[in-house]
């Protein structure tokens, strides 16, 4: 239990710091609080007209005070929320800022040895607060935020400012709020408090989070995966352009921790958005409706207007969403409805609303390689009651509506679809993001599952070369080229006689990581001739002669140890383009096959891997092997810290690696 009903459902609330003076936070805060329909103290010991302490007023007004909204600043903060701890209080909101953001972590500290020592639950520091609407309990310096309206998502940020943002958004795009807190330093309450709140919150429907940093990540994950499995998440994630220190490996520097907190939600369950636009059309569709899992739900798309509907039927492709051509029997029956110049093949387009476009909507939900169902159309209230005519057809897949006209006319029909169930966007755009929205949760909680354990793996002590990380690789099942380590300029050569050109040969050494930077690869190696200049230029030392792999697409495979998430793995694209685009998909290990099969899915790149141009095809769960077998050297060997196959060369004989790297903790 997360302990919060002090916090969200207080029996009574107490402002500690109330002012007359109504420019001061006090008096703001009393002012948003005023709304509030259970006990409210004003409590300021410099005002004789106001309550002078907590106790006192619990004394004068016969009730409890659960929650305490601090209102004095940072200095006071601590000794205010001990009063009112000791008069009862089992919650508490510290709005001011000035603690360890602004260089006073000593404040902070302090807030923090209430806790530990009264046991209250705090809210904040650094914050504007938050609002519960079905309660109208507005605890925000933000006096209009009380004009928010009740509904199903609830909102987590890590900014208080965003927190009221997305709610104003919310309230503009047709959706209430169950519960909107803005979290600040965080110094008791937490994102994972909240969203353990919110589980058992039957007023909550979907969730939407706003992340800007974690320090507890497996602890989030475990939250998310819980919430999720009930209640449809979706992630806001900011720090895109943070790439941090680059690490010595490409998998460091390509595993930042916006791409592996990413990563780690999308497992987890959460649907991921870029911007605050985007979250607010995903969670606002998800908490009206929400599909049944499945691998690739299919989409039918009903347009009364063919150029807003090609738009629509753009964004749903280039996102890789299904919108299957409607069966026979659909379109034999769409033909008796529709004039015959319009298209029914899917998407429909009706030429304009008019009376049965419901109906319309209907046969296309009967489809059954339909499980969603897309509809825009402008409004023309004179030519059709879009509201009246999909809640007398009742399509039987859900539907998730656009329109486009005027604010009134549009607000009122969104307004009547709002409450019969049906998610309302105000143009193609956002109907895209919902339907996104809808689809991707239903592709993520079809492939929910506990991870299929993997054997264990021995890891020899030391440093590893190159040829020692590939025997790794062997005994895990991963394909290597036919290689000989050569001590000797004799071995070199007959290790050539022996595997025939055309080989590759490289310097063998534990301490160079990027071996091609030094000049220590040499390719096309076919003759003696060749390979004395390839020496010559290596000098004396230990190689590597090992045989060319055939031409393919090369990708990066690789497993670190996250100080958020720990074992994480990554694929991406590999080669020198690893870097350079950053294009990867990351995960916690360990994850199932299902998980590590999709991974490819999210690369910017994927079509290098589906056979672009008559190339290789990838095989997923070769790759989910390779995937889960390196995360499991992670999770068997502690002394390890990364391990990385970069190239991991695609062929149409399969993968092969043809670079490999494991690092121990010391190096």
């Amino acid at each position: 239990m997360s302990g919060l009903d002090g916090l969200f459902s207080p029996r009574g609330v107490a402002v500690i710091g109330a002012s007359r003076n109504p420019a001061k936070l006090g008096a703001v805060m009393a002012r948003s609080l005023s709304t509030y329909d259970g006990p409210l103290a004003l409590v300021n010991s410099r005002d004789s007209q106001l309550h002078g302490s907590v106790a006192e007023a619990v004394d004068v007004l016969g009730a409890p005070i659960d929650l305490a909204v601090v209102c004095v600043p940072a200095p006071a903060s601590a000794d205010a929320v001990a009063e009112a701890a000791k008069a009862g209080a089992s919650a508490a909101l510290v709005c001011a800022g000035g603690f360890a953001e602004a260089g006073h972590p000593e404040y902070q500290d302090a807030l923090a040895e209430v806790v530990d020592r009264y046991g209250i639950r705090l809210l904040g520091p650094n914050t504007s607060g938050f609002l519960v609407p079905s309660r109208k309990l507005t605890a925000s310096f933000v006096p209009s935020a009380a004009m928010v309206p009740s509904g199903g998502v609830g909102v987590v940020a890590a900014s208080g400012g965003v927190n009221h943002a997305l709610s104003f958004l919310l309230a503009e795009a047709g959706y209430g709020v169950s519960v909107a807190v803005g979290l600040g330093n965080a110094v008791d309450v937490d994102m994972v408090d909240v969203l353990e709140y919110l589980l058992d919150d039957p007023a909550t429907t979907a969730v939407a989070l706003h992340i800007e940093s974690v320090a507890h990540g497996s602890r989030l994950a475990n939250a998310v995966a819980r919430l999720s499995a009930v209640k449809p998440v979706v992630a806001l994630v900011v720090g895109r352009n943070d790439v941090g220190e680059f690490a010595q490996s490409h998998t460091g520097a390509l595993a930042t921790s916006w791409c592996t907190t990413r990563g780690v939600l999308r497992q987890a369950g959460a649907v991921l958005v870029d911007d605050e636009r985007q979250l607010v059309d995903a969670v606002g569709a998800l908490s009206l409706t929400r599909l049944a899992p499945a691998a690739d739900p299919g989409v039918g798309i009903v347009t009364a207007q063919a150029g807003p509907g090609l738009l629509l039927l753009d964004g749903l492709r280039e996102s890789g969403i299904q919108v299957p051509v409607l069966s026979g029997a659909v379109r034999a029956r769409l033909s008796e409805l529709l004039p015959p110049m319009t298209y029914q093949a899917n998407p429909v387009d009706t030429g304009r609303p008019a009376p049965g476009f419901g109906e319309i909507v209907s046969v296309v939900s009967d489809d059954p390689a339909v499980e969603l169902v897309a509809v825009y159309a402008l409004s023309e209230p004179d030519s059709l009651d879009l509201v009246c005519e999909l809640s007398q057809s009742r399509p039987s897949a859900p539907t998730v509506v656009g329109v486009g006209g005027s604010t009134a006319d549009v607000s009122a029909v969104r307004s009547g679809l709002s409450s019969r169930g049906y998610p309302a966007a105000t143009s193609p755009t956002a109907l895209t993001h919902a339907i996104r929205a809808l689809v991707e949760d239903a592709r993520l909680a079809h492939r929910r599952c506990v991870p299929e354990p993997v054997g264990r793996v021995a890891v020899p002590p030391g440093l590893l070369d190159e040829h020692q990380a590939k025997s790794v690789l062997d005994t895990l099942g991963i394909r290597t080229p036919a290689r000989v380590a050569c001590d000797s300029a004799d071995d070199a050569y007959a290790a050539l006689d022996r595997l025939g050109g055309p080989v590759a040969v490289k310097i063998l050494d534990a301490t160079v990581l990027h071996k091609t930077e030094v000049g220590g690869v040499h390719l096309g190696i076919r003759s003696h001739a060749d390979l004395a200049d390839a020496l010559d230029k290596l000098g004396d030392r230990r190689l590597l002669v090992e045989a060319m792999a055939p031409a393919g697409v090369d990708l990066i495979v690789g497993a670190r140890r996250d100080p958020v998430f720990g074992p994480v793995v990554l694929v991406g694209l590999g080669g020198t383009t690893a870097e350079a685009l950053a294009d990867v998909a990351v995960r916690v290990a360990p994850l199932s096959v299902a998980e590590a099969s999709a991974m490819p899915d999210e690369l910017l790149g994927r079509a290098l891997v589906d056979g672009w141009r008559g190339g290789p095809v990838l095989d997923r769960l070769e790759l989910a092997r390779v995937v889960r077998a390196l995360g499991a050297v992670l999770l068997a060997a502690p002394e390890v810290d990364e391990i990385e196959i970069n190239p991991l060369r695609l062929t149409r004989d399969g993968l092969v690696a043809l670079d490999a790297v494991i690092m121990s903790k010391e190096q």
